[in-house]
């Protein structure tokens, strides 16, 4: 019992300084240093911002795109179908016409295909820079937390 209380004891210092020694910037003549990367770090988070805009923006237009590439895709196999159908009855004439239908219908899926994967990308694009934009507002408010911990430690 006495062994446990102890290593609790120990444990729960050892848990509060470590937020103390963690700190990369610790005395006053650190600043210039904690300041140099604060100001670095507020322009990464700036730029991310900046680009993460652009491409909340690009994503309606590519989402049009799909649909729009998708509708074609439909209506071009329901063609091919119709024309398919045609030709089982008819000449060859009828058959050449349902190959092209059919190359294009084929060439209008893999444009489908094509327009969702961009739309998938930009989806993967955006959850990326929304990740980075948090890691680097992390970084600004432990920069923030050594400032404070520097001014209170120097009064």
């Amino acid at each position: 019992m006495k062994h446990s209380k102890a290593f609790l004891i120990a444990s729960l210092l050892i848990f509060y300084a470590s937020s103390v020694f963690s700190q990369k910037y610790k005395t006053a003549s650190d600043t210039v240093k904690l300041n140099e990367e604060y100001v670095s770090v507020s322009n990464d988070i700036a730029e991310l911002t900046s680009k993460l805009t652009i491409a909340k923006n690009n994503m309606p237009g590519y989402q049009t795109k799909a649909g729009d590439a998708n509708s074609d895709a439909q209506s071009s196999a329901n063609a091919s179908s119709k024309q398919a159908s045609r030709a089982t009855n008819g000449d060859i004439g009828d058959a050449k016409n349902a190959k092209k239908k059919a190359n294009k219908a084929y060439s209008n899926a893999q444009d489908a295909r094509d327009a969702g994967n961009k739309v998938k990308r930009q989806d993967k694009k955006i959850a990326d820079l929304n990740s980075q934009l948090e890691k680097k507002q992390a970084r600004l408010r432990e920069l923030d937390d050594m400032k404070l911990a520097i001014v209170n430690k120097s009064l």
